[in-house]
């Protein structure tokens, strides 16, 4: 039998820069979305008196008419993981022990940070797309249990993003650790 003298080259792995482009995209924009609702939850508006200012001068009006102003201020002290009036139909379920409910809103907000910035920097990708799809189903549950059918569909569209950013997964560049 005779040697073979024929090379065998291996097809050469082509990068589908859409695919990456595509899921670079749904990462960045699950990322920054997990993000910043993940700061929000340490927003709180207060009412601050401040004078009222003359439109045609920008000064203080002369007359010292004090108007109150709702302003946006972020602090450790102002942690919401979910809302009060949210939290308040949630506490009258029968379905929702207490304990999980205390539970869920500490880590809410914590949680949705830190997957944010795992998936913005690449880090552990599919571990932090699973807990993000863990987050928006539980969220789903709760409101599917208050009857608030608008925000269900609106996180059925996120557990769908969450879904086409598992499938083009494989398609992950520029990540700090590709492996999870």
């Amino acid at each position: 039998m005779a040697a073979s003298t024929e090379i065998k080259t291996l097809p050469v792995r082509k990068v589908a820069w859409d695919f990456t482009f595509a899921f670079l995209s749904l990462r960045f924009w699950l990322g920054v979305r997990a993000l910043f609702v993940g700061i929000q939850k340490y927003a709180a508006y207060k009412s601050v008196a401040m004078p009222l200012i003359d439109p045609s001068t920008g000064q203080p009006d002369a007359s010292g008419v004090m108007v109150n102003v709702s302003v946006k201020s972020y602090a450790l002290a102002n942690y919401a993981g979910i809302p009060v009036g949210l939290r308040d139909k949630f506490a009258h379920d029968p379905l929702f022990p207490k304990f999980a409910l205390t539970l869920f809103d500490r880590m809410l907000g914590p949680a949705f940070i830190l997957t944010g910035i795992m998936l913005i920097i690449g880090l552990g990708t599919r571990v932090s797309l699973l807990v993000q799809g863990l987050l928006f189903i539980a969220l789903t549950v709760g409101l599917v249990l208050i009857d608030a059918n608008d925000g269900v569909a609106y996180l059925g569209i996120h557990i769908g993003l969450v879904a086409a950013a598992f499938l083009l997964a494989q398609h992950n560049r520029f990540a700090v650790l590709n492996k999870w």
